[in-house]
């Protein structure tokens, strides 16, 4: 080959190379270079969307662009994390992921368009929300306990609602009967408010959904509480027990959220994205606002954030397998 042709490609290759280095340095070092969307898989108004709406304007002012806040509800947020999963990876679209991201391949399974991990670059855990388990006012029973042993006393007879199947609350609940061995009917409803209003009316005897919703309902005696989940008792609710001291140690998992950025976004954009929103999390005026709404923030790594997510999704795939349930949409 002629020495200079050769000479040529070898500069042009080792130019390549050293562009293709310092691409990834200089994305992270501009970013962010425009508003970041935050993907919500639910219509306004719940829990999740509180809690993305209240961490937007905080993060907007650390990270110096708009945040702007996306609803894309439906499919149980399928269609919100295809959407993230097809999006750009340059950090300016993220997933703000609820719990139901990591059961979803156990009920959608090949209807999803995307794959759970493959498809996402974890960024941080943001924060928890226990599960509440109440009944009407005049139920009987007083704690978790004796609503247990009625429920034992009088087999599928004990109905208990939940915001749909497949739902954290619906999973919790299953396990919940293998666990103490009780036999309860299962009766999901499309969203929280049709839930509450059957327990209200006393025509379903339990529910369990996640706490943020009904903190109000127990302050103004309209449910009672029996229990929560979580190994510690919530801020927002200080006089309710936890499923540990109940006597179910293992029903310890609540709702969770997260940031998912979609795959292929830069090592040093999810870096910068992750120390932003951990500092964001430890805002002291933040913190108590969405305690109030029984909402704990916390972040991690993005590493322990994507091991949480595998986690979750073996151990209710174990849950679902075992109690054999169909929760197909």
């Amino acid at each position: 080959m002629n020495a200079g042709l050769w000479g040529r490609r070898s500069w042009l290759l080792g130019a390549t190379a050293i562009a293709m280095g310092l691409a990834a340095p200089v994305q992270a070092q501009s970013f962010p270079s425009k508003p970041i969307r935050l993907v919500i898989p639910f219509a306004p108004g719940g829990v999740v969307d509180l809690t993305a709406r209240q961490i937007g304007p905080k993060l907007s002012e650390a990270i110096g662009q708009p945040v702007l806040i996306e609803n894309r509800s439906g499919a149980g947020g399928t269609l919100a994390a295809d959407h993230v999963a097809k999006s750009a990876p340059d950090g300016h679209t993220l997933l703000f992921a609820f719990d139901s991201h990591a059961v979803n391949p156990h009920i959608y399974k090949s209807e999803l368009r995307y794959d759970t991990f493959k498809d996402f670059a974890p960024v941080t855990f943001v924060g928890s929300i226990p599960l509440l388990l109440a009944t009407s006012p005049g139920y009987p029973a007083q704690d978790m306990p004796a609503f247990l042993n009625l429920a034992r006393n009088k087999p599928g007879s004990v109905s208990y609602a939940s915001v749909g199947a497949g739902s954290s609350g619906h999973l919790a609940a299953e396990q919940l009967k293998l666990l103490a061995k009780v036999d309860m009917l299962h009766v999901p409803f499309k969203g929280g408010a049709p839930a509450l209003a059957a327990l209200m009316g006393e025509q379903v005897q339990l529910i369990v959904f996640a706490a943020g919703a009904g903190v109000p309902l127990v302050r103004g005696g309209k449910i009672k509480p029996l229990a929560v989940s979580g190994k510690q008792r919530s801020s927002a609710m200080p006089n309710v027990p936890t499923m540990a001291e109940a006597g179910y140690p293992q029903l310890d998992s609540g709702a969770w959220m997260g940031l998912l950025a979609p795959a292929g976004t830069p090592a040093a954009v999810i870096g910068r994205l992750n120390a932003e929103v951990a500092k964001v999390l430890k805002d002291p005026e933040l913190i108590k606002r969405l305690a109030d709404q029984a909402v704990e923030l916390s972040s991690s790594t993005p590493e322990q954030f994507g091991a949480l997510v595998r986690s979750e999704h073996d151990k209710w795939g174990k849950v679902i397998r075992d109690a054999k349930l169909d929760v197909a949409p």
